[in-house]
């Protein structure tokens, strides 16, 4: 069933082509992703981990199978700020680390190293 528009002219016309994919109502705001997509190919121990769960989530009598999402639905609640902040740690690099903490050291004594100063310093070479 095609749509029905009013043109410029004031004329009804049918609408052709395809439909928009856009609901009523259904606007995604800006920086919202609707699906996710985790490779676990490199991490083998959390892909075992994973395994075991669903494995053990599954292991029942009654009920619809257990999925990853269904395992992800229930923790993700329970992060808390902790966890958070302990997730972008382990996201930086071994520089970012070292800039992040002379730039804590530069904020804390009020001085202006450089990276090659506050190696040497640190190092006490």
């Amino acid at each position: 069933m095609r749509e029905i528009v009013i043109n410029s002219e004031g004329r009804e016309e049918k609408k052709r082509g395809r439909k928009s994919k856009k609901r009523e109502g259904e606007e995604r705001k800006e920086g919202m992703r609707n699906k996710f997509f985790v490779d676990l190919g490199d991490d083998q121990e959390v892909l075992l981990l994973i395994n075991r769960l669903l494995v053990e989530a599954n292991n029942k009598s009654y009920g619809r199978e257990i999925i990853f999402r269904d395992l992800v639905i229930h923790a993700i609640p329970k992060l808390n700020s902790k966890d958070v902040e302990k997730i972008q740690d382990q996201s930086l690099s071994e520089m970012e680390r070292v800039k992040r903490l002379l730039d804590e050291h530069n904020e804390k004594n009020k001085t202006a190293l450089s990276l090659g100063e506050f190696l040497v310093k640190k190092l006490s070479i």
